[in-house]
């Protein structure tokens, strides 16, 4: 079983992740696309508030 460091990592590397493709979406102007990264975006960003991590300077969709 995971630990919780391990939990928080890999969520830490699917919130950069999801970041980099909300981005790309939004520069490409695929709306679908970029609203369904935003529902990951959102449960991922919950779930790191709730593991205590601070999103100030990682999270640079703001949202």
């Amino acid at each position: 079983m995971p630990s919780g460091i391990e939990v928080t990592k890999a969520a830490l590397d699917d919130f950069a992740k999801v970041q980099r493709r909300m981005l790309l979406a939004k520069k490409e102007n695929a709306v679908e696309t970029y609203a369904d990264l935003k529902d990951e975006y959102l449960t991922l960003k919950a779930l790191l508030n709730v593991s205590g991590v601070n999103l100030t300077d990682i999270d640079k969709i703001k949202e």
